[in-house]
């Protein structure tokens, strides 16, 4: 009894100690992955960045300005004019909720932050929580060690930091942290059976579907695992309950999404839900059978239930075929059509291929952005086999499918992060856990040992305590036996650990090396996260640097664009850009753009492209339909700018070509290449952004060199007829142009006033010639 005792009071004291530790150590994880966002603040400054947070920011504005309702109703005349938008709408609100909210609690407890530092911070608020969930998550699939492991993988793992920076506001920001959480109360659920952690799985799920649109992501995933289970003989109480409220819940609340909707029912990204949700029901159905009808009525039964269900299943499979077949994509959408065929949108959807975070990763980007976990996940995996659970089997599966996604679009290299330090956590852990345990062995450590032995003893104490109360209260003569029942009890758990233990005992030497080199690696990946954090991912696109032999050179050029635009143009100018600047010249310049970020309407895109791709005169027609004032253009070839828009001029022409056929892709090529020297084609020479670009280039200290396509223009000098320069900032790189009046229309304007003038002085003459009638 004594020694029992012992145990469990070592055991407690233990435990206590290993918690209180445990809550220390994931504080600290989450103070340094919100601290490892902040380089872009310190190194620039406290900036939106990129193009897509712009308008997540203006959203925000427009939310804590006028409120929730007029946020729902807001109809945005600044942007896709003449279409216009309807934000409510057409809008993912979690990102844009969330920060609201977080601005009207600290400005209700009289902590008055501006909007937008709110905005720049709520990414690094985030990645801690995602940091946490992700130990809540491996804690379930394979215990404390495993999810400390996990979460500090992840808090500092460049693939989440790359969207997770300080001003980077975009919906993954949250929507991160929402899919870990929901993926944690799936496994929580799996191991508890427990109805509560379903519900808050739903939850948990619909706040995911309002922050992003990788929702779909999660309903076709757990899916898979629960027809996994089935497939496999794992089909339990707890699967089903851990199932079908997420689909009946989760779907009743991801429909109260505006942007959503009626998807949840209609479109092909959520059929396999529906599926597995009939299929679980019908095992479910037969082994509530099976366990009230005798064996021979079973079979009677199942004969009876196998074909009507055939019949049923064939007559739903036909009318869903009828209903996708109707669908030119089938009832997908062509984002997700371009992760099942990574060539469809090539061929069918330029616009989606010309994305570059829609393009497929190359292998030195898995090292940049998961480095050394991509050498730790295949022990990872091995590990979830011994032994294999509904939770690590939905871990390995989970994986599988990101790791196939992240191929495909290097955009979801983000949704691999997760499992990957989820894996890699599991891997080191066990790791550790087999490599001390060596040495301690190794050690001859008895206190070592003894611990081990109360930890098992601590483990079989409430059963021995069972049989020990149920032997007394049958048999009270026995209590002399009890006390050398307990001690053989002790001896048997110590030999069984210990012998269970030295399995997986190494030589000592080995086990020291190998704990070294692990820790090693630990430091190299820390440095590797921190420098990439740093130079790779901190800069905002908006301002840039450059490090030349004079020194450090700010390029501000875009901010400086916008300024001009604000305040040198009228409020009403329409402003003609292609749309990857449409977000941010509605948010900072305040001008009504033609199109934006959202490429919601291909046509409308498809039509400035033709504009950018066609001669000044046709162009200026086009944009002149367009009621456009001004034409904003980016060109990079004086400071070796590499992403302007010369760099994306091929997909203007391609997205135009498969809108208007008189615009074609080989016109702009020659032998198969795109040049823009004196081989580039006089439809190249002579389109209008060849001429917005490299107008009056020549007179610059390049003298018509081009450093990011490294090669002298081929058309030097020449006069624009419809277009005149408005602007161009410093280091040109922004140029804006505004388009001239038609003459016809100056003439006719100079000839109505002159047959005016005329007629009002003939009316004057007349009437001094006339008589008065009264005189």
């Amino acid at each position: 009894m004594m020694a029992i005792a012992e145990a469990k009071g070592a055991s407690a004291l233990r435990n206590a100690f290993g918690g209180i530790l445990g809550v220390f150590i994931l504080l600290l994880i989450g103070i340094f992955a919100f601290s490892i966002r902040l380089f872009s603040v310190i190194k620039y400054e406290s900036v939106i960045h990129e193009f897509d947070p712009y308008f997540n920011y203006r959203v925000t504005q427009y939310l804590t300005n006028n409120g929730i309702y007029d946020f729902w109703n807001w109809f945005d005349d600044r942007t896709w004019y003449p279409l216009g938008r309807a934000i409510g709408g057409t809008v993912y609100p979690g990102l844009t909720l969330t920060a609201g909210s977080m601005w009207w609690l600290l400005n209700s407890l009289n902590i008055p932050l501006s909007v937008e530092t709110v905005c720049v911070f709520t990414a690094p608020i985030f990645s801690a929580n995602a940091a946490w969930a992700t130990y809540l998550l491996t804690k379930e699939v394979k215990g404390t060690g495993a999810g400390l492991t996990a979460a500090a993988l992840l808090a500092m793992v460049p693939s989440y930091i790359s969207r997770s920076v300080a001003g980077s506001y975009d919906n993954e920001a949250v929507a991160i942290f929402a899919l870990i959480l929901t993926f944690y109360f799936y496994v929580k659920t799996l191991n508890s059976g427990s109805l509560f952690y379903a519900t808050l799985n739903a939850l948990s799920y619909f706040y995911m579907v309002c922050s992003w649109g990788g929702y779909t992501f999660i309903i076709n995933l757990i899916p898979m695992h629960v027809l996994l289970c089935i497939v496999t003989g794992r089909y339990s109480s707890r699967l089903y309950i851990a199932y079908a409220p997420l689909v009946v819940l989760g779907t009743l609340l991801a429909s109260l999404v505006p942007v959503v909707g009626f998807n949840t029912v209609m479109t092909s990204e959520h059929f396999s839900s529906f599926l597995v949700f009939v299929i679980i029901h019908m095992v479910a159905l037969v082994y509530y059978i099976k366990g009230i009808l005798s064996p021979k009525m079973f079979k009677v039964a199942m004969t009876l239930a196998v074909t009507i269900g055939l019949t049923v299943c064939c007559a739903v499979i036909a009318i869903f075929i009828a209903s996708v077949a109707s669908s030119p994509t089938k009832g997908w959408s062509g984002r997700s059509l371009s992760l099942l065929d990574p060539t469809y949108a090539s061929k069918y959807i330029p616009i989606i291929a010309s994305v570059s975070e829609h393009q497929p990763p190359t292998w030195p980007l898995y090292f940049v952005d998961i480095n050394v976990l991509a050498f730790l996940v295949p022990a990872g995996i091995i590990a979830c086999f011994s032994p294999l659970s509904d939770a690590s089997s939905f871990m390995i599966l989970y994986l599988a499918i990101s790791a196939y996604f992240s191929g495909v679009m290097v955009r979801l290299m983000l949704v691999l992060a997760p499992a990957a330090c989820v894996m890699s956590g599991i891997a080191l852990s066990e790791a550790f856990d087999v490599f001390t345990r060596s040495i301690k062995f190794q050690a001859g450590d008895i206190n070592s040992e003894s611990s081990i032995a109360q930890n098992d003893v601590s483990n079989v104490d409430s059963n021995a305590t069972t049989d020990k109360s149920e032997t007394v209260s049958k048999e009270p003569s026995r209590k002399n036996h009890e006390k050398e029942k307990e001690q053989e009890i002790v001896k048997k758990v110590t030999s069984k650990s210990q012998n269970g233990k030295k399995l997986l005992v190494l030589p000592q030497e080995v086990s020291a090396v190998v704990i070294l080199l692990l820790i090693a690696l630990g430091g190299f990946y820390v440095g590797h996260c921190v420098w990439t954090t740093a130079t790779a991912y901190s800069a905002p696109a908006i301002v840039l640097k450059s490090y030349t032999p004079d020194g450090l050179r700010v390029f501000d050029d875009f901010r400086e664009a916008y300024a001009w635009l604000q305040h040198n143009t009228d409020v009403d100018d329409k402003v003609a850009s292609w749309w990857d600047y449409g977000y941010q010249i509605t948010a900072m310049a305040n001008r009504t753009v033609i199109v934006d970020n959202n490429t919601w309407n291909n046509t409308h895109i498809a039509t400035v492209g033709a504009a950018v791709s066609s001669p000044e005169k046709a162009a200026w027609e086009i944009f002149n339909s367009l009621d456009v004032k001004y034409v904003l253009v980016v060109f990079g070839g004086l400071v070796g700018y590499p992403s302007d828009d010369i760099d994306k001029f091929i997909w203007m022409v391609r997205i135009a070509g498969g809108v208007f056929p008189h615009i074609r892709e080989q016109d702009y090529l020659r032998d198969g290449r795109y040049h823009i020297d004196a081989h580039a084609t006089p439809t190249m020479l002579n389109c209008l952004m060849y001429k917005l670009s490299y107008y009056r280039f020549v007179e610059t200290e390049a003298e018509g060199f081009d450093k990011v396509r490294r090669t002298e223009i081929g058309n030097k000098k020449f006069e624009l007829t419809h277009f005149e320069e408005a602007f161009t900032t410093e280091h040109w790189m922004v140029r804006i142009y505004k388009l001239k009046l038609p003459k016809n229309r100056i003439q006719g304007k100079l000839k109505n006033k002159s047959s005016s003038e005329t007629y009002s002085s003939n009316q004057t003459r007349a009437r001094n010639t006339r008589r008065n009638p009264w005189q």
